[in-house]
């Protein structure tokens, strides 16, 4: 209940900061919010770039990518087959097929 009241509080602060400034503000503001998904999915094109080089090439990072790997969130916002993909991944890790 403290976690959702905090959050009530912060989004009222801000709505309130962001009635009094301009539109170009506003258009930022909507930009940065936008930032984080698109910053996640090349985050994980670029991780699983890097596993399938480490697989092949046998680097000595694999063991830590693998333990990274396994504690990803799979968020709704990525495309399906960045999902999918690391959904895969994720079973074959479980399963200690690689």
């Amino acid at each position: 209940m403290e976690t959702t009241t905090k959050k009530a509080a912060l989004l009222k602060a801000i709505y309130e900061r962001l009635e009094q400034v301009c539109e170009d503000t506003l258009e930022d503001v909507l930009e940065m919010l936008d930032i984080r998904p698109s910053e996640d999915e090349e985050d994980i094109k670029d991780a699983l770039a890097e596993l399938e080089n480490a697989k092949v090439n046998g680097t000595v990072y694999w063991e830590q990518y693998k333990q990274e790997l396994k504690s990803w969130p799979i968020k709704s916002n990525l495309p399906k087959v960045l999902q999918n993909n690391l959904k895969n991944y994720q079973l074959i890790l479980e399963n200690e097929l690689i």
